[in-house]
């Protein structure tokens, strides 16, 4: 047995700076939760707004159009069983939520991809912050998001994006990197300016890796937001939940399999966009 003098108080540090940071940074976490709240609150209204068969369509029509025929009927066919089991409603909550935290995970995540890719001190410094962001058990995201900003869907967003931002980062950062040298001295060459660099020569080369992170953030929300059900976030998560307090097989497993058909759907999407993307690279 190790010796008490030997223990390191981390969960009393945790707390105590958790406790100051609630203190002190209170309005800038009503401002954070009142930011996302508000896309939130859009993103839902149009989704559950809109009559189901009109989402359905274009959803339908958006995978025909960029994954094939096969996917563009499974996304019809799929969505149209979530309507038929009772779970529309749910599913557009749940749906809300993962296009509102890739969307933040993308406004913060790709910013921090390029500077890291530009900065080898920035990477050095986020490369163990992404390890820890993707090895924490995803429970523990719950808890700071519940002390410092509540109950309800707003800090189950942001839980989701802790948990769901690395890969953009991680990816955004490869993708600039793997731009071959000799382009970019090209474009130099020909006096190109660090934006026009940036934006006309390297984000277009690494759009494939960027939205294969893309496609792994979206993937890494929707497992994380129903664990964020626990906290009030609801959606197709708050079915499950309800279903494992109850143990009731049946529900439990109408909500799984609408999660599924989500994630299968919005995956076939973002994998289409990122090769018919390479595929114009290569071209």
């Amino acid at each position: 047995m190790v010796n008490a003098w030997f223990r390191i108080p981390l969960g009393p540090w945790i707390d105590a700076a958790t406790g100051v940071l609630v203190v002190n940074l209170r309005g800038v976490f009503r401002s954070i939760s009142d930011w996302i709240g508000v896309v939130l609150g859009a993103v839902e209204g149009v989704l559950r707004g809109a009559p189901f068969w009109l989402v359905l369509l274009v959803v339908s029509l958006l995978a025909w159009k960029v994954a094939g025929r096969g996917p563009g009927l499974f996304a019809g066919a799929g969505l149209l069983f979530i309507a038929g089991i009772g779970l529309w409603d749910r599913a557009m909550i749940t749906l809300a939520l993962v296009l509102t935290a890739t969307l933040v995970s993308m406004i913060l995540g790709i910013p921090l991809g390029i500077l890291a890719a530009r900065s080898r001190t920035l990477d050095a410094v986020l490369r163990p912050v992404l390890d820890v962001m993707q090895t924490m058990p995803s429970f523990v995201y719950l808890i700071p998001a519940l002390m410092l900003f509540g109950i309800g869907r707003v800090p189950g967003v942001i839980a989701t994006v802790v948990f769901a931002m690395p890969p953009a980062i991680r990816l955004t950062n490869l993708g600039i990197r793997q731009v071959p040298r000799d382009v970019v001295e090209a474009a130099r060459a020909f006096g190109a300016t660090p934006s026009q660099l940036l934006f006309g020569v390297q984000l277009p080369l690494a759009l494939p890796t960027i939205m294969a992170g893309v496609n792994q953030t979206i993937l890494l929300s929707l497992s994380m937001v129903v664990i964020a059900a626990m906290i009030g976030a609801g959606g197709l998560g708050g079915v499950v939940l309800t279903a494992i307090q109850r143990v009731q097989i049946g529900t439990g497993f109408e909500g799984g399999i609408a999660i599924v058909i989500l994630a299968i759907v919005l995956d076939r999407i973002t994998q289409a966009l990122a090769r018919n993307r390479r595929g114009r690279n290569d071209s």
